[in-house]
């Protein structure tokens, strides 16, 4: 829906790889979020989707399925385990915060971030800026 939607608006996305009980993403969210900047570009210049990776909302019967995660089999069985699986396979890891900036082909327009690599309002705010950058060429 996120997709569709910023197509759409003819923004790019960002994916947001979250969890409830993530303190990092918190942190996130407290000091670097809340930056003016920050804020105006998350809710003004790209559709932010929001992925709860610890989600517990059941998926419907005919959404679960088995996988290969980490070389063992995972069950998916809820919003959570969907998008863990999603961000584990797609990008190689499964730690919070993850960001992921995206064109409407779902092709990445700049490096992931985290928390450890762009913690900062200034370095989260320029890896914001490069991957608008990008997609406006």
């Amino acid at each position: 829906k996120g997709m569709n939607y910023a197509k759409r608006v003819n923004k790019p996305v960002v994916i947001d790889f979250t969890g409830w009980a993530c303190v990092n993403c918190r942190k996130m969210e407290e000091q670097v979020w809340s930056d003016q900047n920050v804020k105006r570009i998350l809710s003004e210049k790209v559709v932010l989707i929001s992925l709860y990776v610890d989600e517990r909302i059941e998926l419907p019967e005919c959404e679960k399925y088995e996988t290969t995660l980490a070389g063992k089999n995972k069950k998916v069985k809820t919003t959570g385990d969907k998008w863990m699986v999603l961000q584990a396979n797609r990008y190689g890891t499964n730690s919070q915060p993850y960001y992921v900036f995206l064109d409407h082909s779902e092709q990445q327009m700049v490096e992931p971030a985290n928390y450890l690599n762009y913690g900062t309002i200034e370095l989260f705010a320029d890896w914001l800026n490069r991957g608008l950058k990008e997609y406006n060429k």
